[in-house]
């Protein structure tokens, strides 16, 4: 059973478990892939990567979707890190993602680029010539979009790709997700796509399950729309979804 509730434009739909969750999310996203391809030759989808995707892309396998019309990018990535450890978001999404489907492209962020801000410029320049249809977010438990922790959090950014620095919260985050064992593994650094340029995409979905995002996803939905929450942003999106539990939604105003 799924509850569905307004919060500024962004509409968000509260599922019983992290498992139906998942479901839905594939459900409705694959069935807007699917309508898209009717009209275009090609859409372009910007992924995000962390544990709080996984039931949401293993149903999405179960669709009719014809990935080789997608080009595929990621939204972050960390500098430094081996692009084949298991830690790095790309290499996530080409385990759970693109070693599973033949996608038309794959656009992945170069960790190891020798000058980090010609790969923000690379990056940024994919990104003009292959707008993108639409975003699959995640929402860091400081509220982060992407990596925009909120010490780094811009509405007004100018860049469309930057390099960060990666706030404690954040990086204690990777620790709690199982992801690193200890905060002298995580890198400090990352490349990421700025918040206008996520919030410049038509269709924006983010799927947020789990207890230890309740605080922030109470911010994006009730807190004042500010880079102290960078999420809060979503409720002035046009076309914004937000998927929740139980768990992730338990502080929210109903």
């Amino acid at each position: 059973m799924t509850k569905e509730i307004m919060k500024g434009r962004m509409k968000v739909k509260v599922s019983d478990s992290r498992a139906e969750l998942g479901e839905l999310a594939a459900k409705e996203i694959a069935e807007y892939i699917m309508k898209l391809q009717e009209e275009k030759d090609e859409i372009n989808i910007i992924f995000a990567s962390a544990p709080s995707q996984n039931e949401f892309l293993a149903n999405l396998f179960k669709y009719d979707i014809n990935w080789g019309k997608v080009n595929a990018f990621h939204m972050d990535e960390y500098i430094g890190i081996n692009p084949e450890a298991p830690q790095a978001f790309g290499k996530f999404l080409k385990n759970r993602v693109f070693s599973k489907v033949k996608c038309k492209s794959v656009h992945y962020m170069d960790p190891l680029a020798t000058d980090p801000q010609a790969e923000c410029d690379r990056y940024a320049a994919l990104l003009k010539q292959m707008p993108a249809d639409m975003v699959f977010l995640g929402i860091g438990e400081n509220g982060h979009l992407a990596f925009n922790d909120p010490h780094m959090a811009f509405f007004d950014d100018p860049l469309a790709v930057k390099i960060v620095d990666l706030a404690p919260e954040c990086r204690e985050q990777q620790i709690n997700d199982g992801c690193f064992e200890a905060l002298d593994q995580v890198p400090t650094q990352a490349i990421t796509i700025t918040i206008p340029e996520l919030l410049h995409v038509d269709k924006l979905y983010a799927i947020v399950p789990s207890k230890a995002k309740a605080n922030a996803i109470k911010g994006a939905c009730d807190g004042p729309i500010l880079p102290s929450c960078p999420a809060s942003i979503l409720r002035t999106h046009k076309d914004v979804t937000l998927y929740v539990d139980v768990d992730s939604a338990s502080l929210v105003d109903m």
